[in-house]
């Protein structure tokens, strides 16, 4: 790890256990792949289809356990999409500091995930930085919602800048906000073994919509999720064993997506089938994108 600056000076037991005790710094990993964190996506594959050289994947580990999976744009400054397992917390939402990922300005730098008061410039020029968001006229809207996991830690974990899209208010707080409610309690009530959830954004196709003129505003926030439960079928209703939503992030935008119905303020959420999501992703960012590669309630 970058904080070891002598290692050819110490002997191999030394070096060994000086590792070690690093080791419970670690908190975020930055890859080429998700090899170390498929728990996260249904029957460990992730989505396929995803084309281009900006993404980076993150296994996003904090107190030495991962706990979701984010891949990142770093043209963009916002994540594609979060890859988790939908739990029911038990406790409260934290409020920690917002925290950055060091290994996006350095491949060979500190791994851990973890709060910069003062980012340097290349840490600013590889991601988003809290400063981006503040009177920003936008919120810090999760991809894997804080509401969604287990623990503490897992909560907590979600608190990166690598798991935020600039989200409009009105959406984060009531009607993406009731879509979250919504998938919890089908979870709670009705699949109750695991559920997989992909969480990802839409851009803008023309124009730029950035805040501070350094990071994307999404047009469109989306999720898909699959209930791994045998007892779960399609006998249930059409929300199982696999759904999908799509969110308007711009009261503005036109009903090709999401129509816009007066009484949400033009931040409709519309849910639909997996296939529909997935005809959507494919016009509008141009790729052949398979959230579960279609599995997914096959028998």
């Amino acid at each position: 790890m970058s904080q070891i600056t002598h290692q050819k000076m110490l002997p191999n037991g030394a070096l060994f256990l000086l590792l070690t005790c690093f080791s419970g710094l670690v908190y975020g990993e930055v890859a080429a792949n998700f090899n170390n964190c498929l728990q996260f996506f249904y029957r460990n594959e992730p989505p396929k289809g995803i084309t281009g050289s900006d993404y980076r994947h993150i296994c996003q580990l904090y107190h030495n356990a991962y706990r979701f999976a984010t891949l990142y744009d770093i043209k963009y400054r916002t994540p594609l999409y979060s890859a988790y397992k939908l739990h029911s917390p038990d406790g409260k939402r934290p409020r920690p500091d917002w925290m950055i990922e060091p290994q996006l300005a350095n491949s060979k730098g500190d791994k851990s995930m973890k709060y910069i008061k003062n980012p340097d410039q290349n840490l600013k020029e590889s991601q988003a930085v809290n400063n981006d968001y503040i009177r920003s006229g936008f919120t810090r809207g999760h991809l894997a919602p804080s509401s969604h996991q287990a623990t503490k830690d897992d909560r907590t974990a979600t608190f990166t800048l690598t798991n935020i899209v600039p989200q409009a208010a009105i959406s984060n707080n009531q009607e993406w906000n009731k879509f979250e409610q919504n998938l919890s309690d089908r979870f709670k009530n009705v699949c109750k073994d695991k559920l997989y959830v992909v969480t990802g954004i839409i851009p803008y196709q023309s124009g730029e919509h950035k805040i501070k003129d350094r990071v994307f505003i999404p047009e469109y926030i989306w999720s898909a999720y699959c209930c791994n439960d045998n007892n779960v079928g399609k006998d249930q209703g059409k929300y199982f064993p696999t759904y999908a939503a799509v969110g308007r992030n711009d009261p503005n935008s036109g009903d090709d997506v999401v129509e816009k119905s007066p009484k949400n303020s033009g931040y409709d959420v519309r849910e639909m089938p997996l296939e529909e999501l997935e005809a959507i992703l494919k016009k509008k960012l141009n790729m052949n994108i398979t959230l579960f590669d279609g599995h997914c309630g096959a028998k």
